[in-house]
């Protein structure tokens, strides 16, 4: 679960996902994206599919021919939101007979065809290795029947799909670099909804990213479950890459060297990534992000809890002691670096003391950004099999509002190291609460906002930083940066 899929924006869940209308195009395609960035993408890929097969998006979902719900099963709340969404598209369909309702991403891996059973509306479901097949089974729904594919895959990477851009700004993208995760961490669901890791061919990586560099897209986000695991070996499971031969192993692409890569091969465009584990994060990656300016100073570096008792029953690879030297390290060779964290609170025997070492970690690093949660036992998991979800749902609540507050304290800390400062800042678009003021992020991924003035979307800025709140860097641009 290491947390790709907090990074968006919790507003943009469901947004209806839009694009520019392939002509001759006459079916008409809703889809809806919940969850994380790699389901963002995801959806994309889907996109680009069915435009092959006579689709275009709409954000009409009267009009649709076909719904399409990119489902999230990391807690239960993402799941009981899918479901809400579901029985409100029961109202479109009693306007609109012939649309056909699919299911799917990670919650249709879990449930299968038990979908179709609990959810009558639902015609089709498909896992996320199985976009491929769904020319095939609209074909199957359309004939009258329900359609289900959820088989995972050793190889599928969908590297020669061309995505969609979808709802884009035309400044910044996705690009998924692998799939799938091998660490069983005991709380997570990913293993079993998204499969083994597998990574993408770099050349496929490198033309998708050219790609966007001639649209003028000026900053990709390469994805992953977990990006530092990233081994090209000429293709296969990661699991296997001692059985490859002499030859292959003495020539994969390991992550440090494809982030080298892409920044040397395109060295206008800004590059970011996640979700990164502590684990199977070496120095290598961070001595390639002190090389390259372009790569952005920012690791969204998850631990879920300080305390080596919770890291061993949440089956993570690692101490809290082995984390700490790595953000040692991490200061040492980058200082300006933002780091995020993922907490869980009320892990299944979780201790008052465990909680502590929690706060007693928060309080050591200061993170600047925090994405935290009470524990939610999910089905099929070790955790839900061998573990009691033993901790009162006050103490959780309790717990995860101390990890909150203390986390805003230190957003405000780390905010205010940057006013004074001038910082280059990407134009994203404009702020969400004043049409004057454009907003953006800096290479810490922290949002900037400003005055309009001349500037436009996709123009790299200098600001000059003056006020913060724990979320958002105010001041005003003192002109364009080297690298517009």
């Amino acid at each position: 679960m290491d947390q790709v899929e907090k990074v968006i924006d919790e507003k943009k869940q469901g947004k209806p996902l839009l694009t520019e209308q392939k002509e001759g195009n006459s079916k008409k395609l809703f889809i809806e994206s919940y969850g994380c960035q790699m389901n963002m993408n995801d959806s994309e890929i889907v996109a680009a599919i069915l435009a092959e097969q006579g689709f275009n998006t709409t954000g009409d979902i009267n009009e649709a021919d076909l719904v399409l719900v990119n489902t999230c099963s990391i807690r239960e709340k993402a799941e009981q939101t899918v479901r809400n969404r579901l029985q409100k598209y029961n109202h479109a369909k009693k306007h609109n007979p012939k649309m056909k309702v699919g299911v799917l991403g990670c919650m249709a891996e879990r449930l299968k065809a038990k979908f179709l059973e609990e959810e009558k509306i639902v015609d089709l479901v498909v896992g996320p290795d199985a976009y491929r097949d769904l020319p095939n089974l609209v074909e199957e729904v359309e004939a009258g029947r329900d359609a289900v594919n959820v088989i995972l895959s050793k190889e599928e990477t969908y590297a020669d799909v061309s995505p969609v851009r979808l709802n884009s700004n035309g400044v910044s993208a996705f690009v998924s670099i692998t799939r799938g995760c091998d660490n069983m961490c005991t709380f997570c669901v990913v293993p079993f909804t998204r499969g083994r890791e597998r990574s993408r061919d770099p050349q496929s990586i490198i033309e998708e990213i050219r790609s966007m560099h001639d649209q003028n897209f000026k900053e990709i986000t390469l994805l992953g479950q977990n990006v530092d695991s990233y081994l090209w070996y000429g293709g296969g499971l990661k699991k296997d890459f001692h059985k490859a031969s002499e030859m292959a192993q003495a020539t994969a692409v390991n992550f440090a060297q494809l982030l080298d890569m892409c920044a040397t091969e395109f060295p206008k465009m800004r590059f970011r990534f996640s979700t990164s584990n502590p684990q199977d994060m070496t120095l290598d990656v961070i001595h390639i992000m002190a090389k390259h300016k372009n790569i952005c100073k920012y690791i969204h570096l998850p631990i879920q809890s300080g305390s080596n008792t919770m890291l061993k029953a949440m089956n993570r690879l690692h101490t809290r002691e082995e984390y700490l030297e790595l953000i040692e390290n991490i200061y040492k060779i980058v200082p300006e670096m933002n780091l995020s964290q993922d907490m869980i609170a009320g892990f299944c025997g979780e201790t008052e003391q465990d909680h502590q070492d929690t706060l007693d970690l928060m309080e050591k690093v200061k993170y600047s950004f925090g994405f935290m949660f009470a524990y939610s036992e999910r089905p099929g998991t070790l955790a839900a099999k061998k573990m009691e979800d033993d901790i009162p749902l006050a103490v959780k609540k309790r717990r995860l509002q101390e990890i909150i507050n203390l986390q805003q304290e230190h957003s405000l800390y780390r905010a205010k190291e940057h006013v004074g400062k001038v910082q280059e800042v990407l134009i994203e678009g404009t702020s969400k609460k004043s049409e004057n003021e454009w907003k953006g992020r800096n290479t810490q991924n922290t949002v900037v906002v400003f005055p309009k003035e001349h500037y436009k979307i996709g123009d790299f800025v200098n600001v000059k930083i003056e006020d913060c709140t724990s979320t958002t860097l105010k001041g005003t641009a003192v002109g364009y940066s080297e690298n517009n």
